[in-house]
């Protein structure tokens, strides 16, 4: 993973290094190139990367794709003048008559050759747009001052989860994710089109030891409940008014035992269909619900 920082806080006015802006525009009359209007132009199939059984191999990691994934990347400030943005004929003249381009420049290439940039059955919706990580805010921009939710990720390495914990984030009012600096996907790719543009509007701050970021927020006053299968509280006891940190731990082992030691309560959710458990993202989405009605 890139050690370049996801920025994702939809502040605009930041100026990013002149060395992550986009590449200057192609010369004119180059072959197979048609001038178009606007801010589109015609190109020839996407030069990315190098072929590979018949598929142009580009790191996903760099790529956005699908329309509501890419409209929320367009939109975000902090991507303004940024990137490589590729679309079928019909998505470019979209774009441009409903003002969605904001500021960047277009690319129309055929829907097939988008599809060779992207992993086998990846939707692109006639979008993709190749970026390069944006920076992070500061964990004290979210700690201070201490109110509402947040979330932190301990080690969750899977993509649609994390992708669908952004969504939910996102729809049930928190204020941003912590996650740990290594030990975590990329925000593009498969986790960007999961999360639906979420990951575009949500502030993510990216720390180096999630213990030591737990005992910042504590100090900053915030109440830490990780989710637990074996928590002697229910999710329902652990929770109030306060402003909280729901904790959540990776796929397979849960939640780490310095993470754990660091959680002013561990809570378990409450299944009586005696089923063992839910998927992280699931557990999520009910974990943030239950903490906003007790916010309210």
């Amino acid at each position: 993973m890139s050690s370049n920082r996801e920025r994702n806080d939809w502040k605009a006015g930041r100026k990013q290094s002149a060395r992550s802006g986009p590449k200057g525009p192609e010369k004119p009359g180059r072959k197979g190139d048609r001038p178009a209007p606007g801010g589109v132009r015609e190109a020839p199939a996407a030069r990315e990367g190098r072929r590979d059984g018949g598929r142009d191999r580009t790191d996903p990691d760099s790529l956005i794709w699908g329309r509501h994934p890419v409209l929320a990347a367009l939109a975000n400030p902090a991507r303004r003048g940024m990137g490589r943005l590729m679309a079928t004929a019909d998505r470019a003249t979209e774009l441009e008559r409903d003002n969605l381009l904001h500021g960047h420049a277009v690319e129309v290439v055929e829907a097939d050759r988008l599809a060779r940039l992207l992993p086998p059955g990846a939707v692109h919706q006639g979008l993709v747009f190749k970026v390069k990580p944006l920076e992070g805010v500061d964990l004290d921009e979210l700690a201070r001052p201490a109110r509402g939710l947040l979330v932190m990720l301990d080690q969750l390495t899977d993509p649609q989860n994390v992708g669908a914990i952004f969504r939910s984030t996102l729809a049930f009012g928190a204020r941003g994710i912590i996650v740990q600096d290594r030990h975590s996907p990329a925000l593009a790719g498969p986790l960007a089109k999961t999360a639906a543009g979420a990951t575009e509007r949500l502030p993510c701050a990216r720390v180096t030891n999630l213990s030591r970021a737990l005992r910042t927020l504590q100090d900053a006053g915030w109440h830490i409940v990780g989710l637990d299968g074996r928590g002697e509280a229910t999710l329902d006891e652990a929770l109030d008014s306060r402003p909280t940190v729901l904790v959540m731990g990776s796929e397979g082992d849960g939640l780490r035992r310095l993470v754990a030691e660091n959680c002013d309560t561990l809570a378990r959710i409450p299944m009586p269909g005696g089923f063992e458990s839910l998927n992280v993202s699931n557990a999520a989405a009910v974990a943030l619900y239950e903490a906003s009605r007790k916010q309210g």
